[in-house]
C-alpha cells in the first residue's frame, strides 16, 4: 500500500492574517503538521499544496525527508474553495493507494496519531477514516422562539457524567481514504467510515485568535516531554553546553549606572542550572560577540570551562573547543537568540533558544524554552539535559 500525506495550506486567512507562517510556540504553524507527517514512518511521501511563496520556502528550508511542495491551483485556494477540491486536484494526477489528509490548523496532531489513523484504517478494512474526540456534553436544539429540545439524552433521565458514553466530534485533524474512492465519490468520507479517537485537547483548531493562545499554552505543556522523547539520544550524548550572553543569559537590555558604567542583569536560576551541568560532568562555556569585563566576572563566578568573547564566527570557536575536548559538535548543546547564532545552531547536536528569540532562530532550534532570555531560559535547557541523563 502506497500512502501519501497531504497538507493543503493557502496564503489567505481572514481571522488570523498569515497564520500558516506565523510562529506558534516557536515554529511556523504549517511545520507542526508537516513534521508530524514526515516523522510518522507510515507515509511514502508528504505533499504540501500551497499557493504561497513564503510557505513554500519555509517547508523547503525545513528539509524534512520525503516532503515535497506542489503548487496549488489558484481556483482551489480561495475562501470558498473546499478541501475536497484541492484533494481531488492532486489525486487525479498521481498514482498511489491511500490518501492521508492532515490539516495545518490542528498543530497538536502527532506522528503517533498519524500512525494510529493509518493502522486503524488498514485493520478495519474501512473505505475512509475520520478523527475526533469524545465529548460528554448534552446537546440541545433551539428554535426561533427560544424553545428547545434535547438531542442526545432524555432530560427525565438525566445521566451522571460517568454513566454517559457521550459522542465523538470531528476534530478536523486527519482524514484517511482510498484515492480511487475519493475520485469516484468526489468527497473524502464515504463507504464504511472508521473513527480514530484522539486526545481531548486536539478538539481545538486554530480558527480564531483566542484559539492561538490556548494552543500555544497546550504546546508548551507538551514540549518538554515531546523533546525528551524525540531527542533522547542527542540529549543523552551532550558533553558540553555553550551559551550566548545578551538575550540569553541576560534580557538583552542595556543598563547604565550614574557614571556611565554598563550593567547587565543575570538570572541566578541559570547559574544554578549550569552548576548542575558541571556536577554531572558536562563542560560549560560562553561564546559571545561582545567583550566586557562583566561577562568575564560572571564566567569566573560560574566556573566556566570556556570563555570566548569578541567572537565573529562562533562556529570556528565551536570547532576549536571540540578539537580540544576530543568530541564532536554532535556532543554540544548551544543556546542563542539572534541571527549571529544561526551558523553554530545548525552545527551543534542540540540547538535551543529563548522564547523571545528572533523567528529565524526559532525555526532552526530543536527546543524553544518557555522562558525569555534572562528569565531562566538556560536553566530550562540544563534541566532538560539533566532529566534525560538521569533516566
Amino acid at each position: 500500500m502506497k500512502a501519501v500525506g497531504f497538507i493543503p495550506v493557502r496564503s489567505g486567512s481572514k481571522s488570523i492574517p498569515r497564520k500558516n507562517v506565523r510562529p506558534l510556540a516557536g515554529k511556523p504553524l504549517v511545520l507542526w503538521a508537516v513534521e508530524a507527517a514526515a516523522r510518522s514512518g507510515v507515509l511514502d511521501r508528504v505533499v504540501v499544496a500551497t499557493d504561497d511563496a513564503e510557505i513554500k520556502a519555509i517547508v523547503q528550508q525545513a528539509a524534512l525527508p520525503g516532503v515535497v511542495v506542489v503548487d496549488r491551483d489558484p481556483a482551489n485556494a480561495t475562501d470558498t474553495a473546499s478541501t475536497d477540491s484541492v484533494m481531488l486536484e492532486y489525486a487525479v494526477h498521481e498514482d498511489f493507494d491511500t490518501f492521508v489528509l492532515l490539516q495545518a490548523t490542528s498543530p497538536l496532531t502527532t506522528s503517533k496519531d498519524v500512525r494510529n489513523a493509518v493502522r486503524i484504517y488498514q485493520e478495519t478494512g474501512a473505505d475512509s477514516l475520520v478523527t475526533g474526540v469524545r465529548q460528554k456534553r448534552f446537546i440541545w436544539e433551539r428554535n426561533d422562539g427560544h424553545l428547545g429540545r434535547a438531542i442526545n439524552y432524555d432530560p427525565s433521565r438525566r445521566p451522571r457524567r460517568q454513566d454517559f458514553d457521550g459522542y465523538v466530534v470531528e476534530n478536523g485533524a486527519i482524514i484517511v481514504c482510498d484515492r480511487l474512492g475519493l475520485i469516484k465519490h468526489g468527497y473524502r468520507l464515504f463507504g464504511n467510515v472508521a473513527v480514530y479517537e484522539m486526545e481531548d485537547e486536539t478538539y481545538i483548531e486554530i480558527d480564531e485568535p483566542s484559539d492561538w493562545e490556548v494552543l500555544e499554552a497546550l504546546i508548551h505543556s507538551r514540549t518538554r516531554q515531546a523533546v525528551q522523547d524525540s531527542y533522547v539520544e542527542r540529549l543523552g550524548s551532550i558533553q558540553l553546553v555553550l551559551t550566548d550572553v545578551d538575550g540569553v543569559l541576560t534580557d538583552a537590555g542595556m543598563y547604565y549606572g550614574e557614571q556611565g558604567d554598563e550593567l547587565k542583569k543575570f538570572n541566578t536560576r541559570d547559574g544554578k542550572g549550569l552548576e548542575l551541568m558541571r556536577k554531572i560532568g558536562v563542560k560549560i562555556g560562553i561564546v559571545t560577540s561582545e567583550n566586557t569585563l562583566l561577562v568575564e566576572r560572571r564566567a569566573r563566578k560560574l566556573k566556566m570551562d570556556f570563555l570566548h568573547q569578541g567572537v565573529e564566527r562562533k562556529s570556528v570557536v565551536l570547532t576549536e573547543i571540540c578539537q580540544e575536548l576530543g568530541i564532536s559538535p554532535a556532543n554540544v548543546a548551544y543556546i542563542g537568540d539572534d541571527v549571529n547564532d544561526l551558523e553554530i545552531l545548525r552545527e551543534v547536536g542540540f540547538a535551543a533558544c529563548p522564547a523571545d528569540a528572533v523567528d529565524e532562530v526559532k525555526q532552526v532550534a530543536h527546543f524553544v524554552t518557555k522562558a525569555k532570555g534572562g528569565e531562566g531560559a538556560v536553566r530550562e535547557l540544563c534541566d532538560l539535559i539533566l532529566s534525560v541523563k538521569q533516566r
